[in-house]
């Protein structure tokens, strides 16, 4: 759950420093964040970008966890409830609130992140600007409802999409690039 908060407009690597600094702190528990000092918290996660905002997220996301009860608690709600419950939360937006559904509780819920748009807009099969709930029925719609194959199918788009399908995109060596209208256009099919 901290990692989906940390990730917010950041690499994974930095998340990865992050958590470690979290760790070393033993700040890596709910309760712990809530009880640290602010400008503290802020600065064990500096690594992650943005770590005063994202310090606030982080104690509001462990209070509300506090709050219902704690895992254990939240592991009995429905997906729509704990997605639902999760966006009242300051700074958990969907992409948030479905990476800690998918990960942390395991419901079947496809996350829609800036890969996702990236690569997928690319090879024309969605309008990139569609907004994340039509975009995700779209893919929830396509793709059986299953935890396991929405973990690894985003760990896929993931991984092409730091790999291959990168701002400047890497289309000559793409195993995707004879599908893509974006290749097409720049003339690395072959």
């Amino acid at each position: 759950m901290v990692g989906a908060v940390l990730t917010q407009n950041t690499a994974w690597t930095n998340v990865e420093k992050a958590i470690l600094q979290l760790k070393q702190h033993n700040l890596l528990d709910a309760q712990a964040i809530m009880d640290s000092d602010i400008d503290l918290l802020a600065q064990v996660i500096r690594p992650s970008g943005y770590y005063n905002v994202k310090a606030k997220r982080l104690r509001a996301l462990c209070a509300w966890y506090l709050q219902q009860g704690g895992a254990e608690v939240l592991a009995t709600w429905s997906m729509a409830d704990l997605r639902a419950g999760l966006l009242a939360v300051n700074g958990v937006g969907p992409e948030t609130a479905d990476d800690i559904v998918l990960y942390a509780f395991y419901h079947p819920v496809f996350i829609i992140d800036a890969y996702t748009r990236r690569i997928f807009s690319r090879l024309g099969l969605i309008d990139e600007k569609d907004s994340y709930a039509d975009l995700q029925a779209q893919f929830e719609n396509a793709i059986p409802a299953d935890v396991k194959t929405y973990a690894h199918y985003h760990a896929l788009i993931i991984e092409c999409g730091k790999q291959l399908c990168k701002t400047k995109p890497r289309c000559e060596i793409c195993c995707l690039r004879d599908n893509c209208k974006a290749a097409a256009t720049s003339g690395a099919k072959q």
